[in-house]
């Protein structure tokens, strides 16, 4: 029964990745791939089908590509790909977005569906406008209402966590939660913290977080120090 349920789910693994590129006009992909985006249909965030969620990125960047006169073939097909390495972040060290690259390069797939792949969480400058309207569509998909069940006092407690955190060192005017708590940035005091101390907060801030909070995937610590002079001529 064992082995009959493996086959069974390996046979939807290949449907739903079939049904991937039926639904988004995608072609070329290689097997391998394509049972990968299948292995998305079993796996959720916040309560939303990731590869249901990567289908309507794909569609939803294609469209708006057509709309502005740019490729509509390289925006549904980074929008497919752009969540591929959540269909083994489980197994691999690394967030998603790494993972998903490091496997697409494997299979040598096109540099401006890479750059888009990577750049949609602005890991990465974005190098074509294509790579900007996959950041949009994911966020259209992933914010419209009813998209992910995730409570929103959890939610806000979570970013809240990760502020508080951030304000408890010495030296930090301000910090912001972005990017739905996968990312703290911190803006010190310039007049405090030198640039060699930031690199130390940064990383006493990621052990904190570390020691204190529960998450999935990482969280990016990103320290900011800017000085200014201003000077009037009268």
């Amino acid at each position: 029964m064992v082995e009959k349920a493996k086959e069974e789910v390996e046979a939807t693994i290949k449907q739903e990745g079939e049904r991937a590129l039926l639904e988004t006009g995608v072609h070329g992909l290689n097997g391998d791939i394509v049972k990968l985006l299948g292995k998305l249909r079993y796996r959720t965030s916040y309560g939303q089908n990731v590869l249901n969620h990567s289908i309507e990125v794909s569609n939803l960047a294609r469209i708006m590509a057509e709309e502005l006169g740019l490729d509509p073939k390289i925006a549904r097909r980074a929008g497919l790909l752009h969540d591929i390495g959540k269909a083994l972040d489980h197994d691999m060290e690394g967030t998603h977005v790494e993972i998903g690259v490091d496997i697409l390069k494997k299979y040598k797939e096109n540099e401006a569906v890479l750059n888009a792949v990577e750049a949609h969480h602005e890991d990465v400058a974005p190098k074509t406008l294509e790579a900007v309207l996959i950041q949009a569509a994911d966020a259209i998909s992933a914010s419209r209402p009813g998209a992910r069940r995730e409570t929103l006092e959890t939610y806000i407690k979570r970013l809240e966590k990760l502020e508080e955190i951030a304000d408890s060192f010495e030296g930090v005017e301000k910090s912001f939660a972005i990017q739905a708590g996968r990312e703290v940035r911190l803006i010190v005091k310039p007049e405090k913290i030198s640039d060699n101390e930031m690199i130390v907060m940064a990383r006493d801030v990621a052990k904190k977080v570390e020691a204190e909070m529960e998450y999935p995937g990482q969280i990016k610590v990103n320290a900011i120090r800017e000085t200014r002079a201003i000077e009037y001529a009268k």
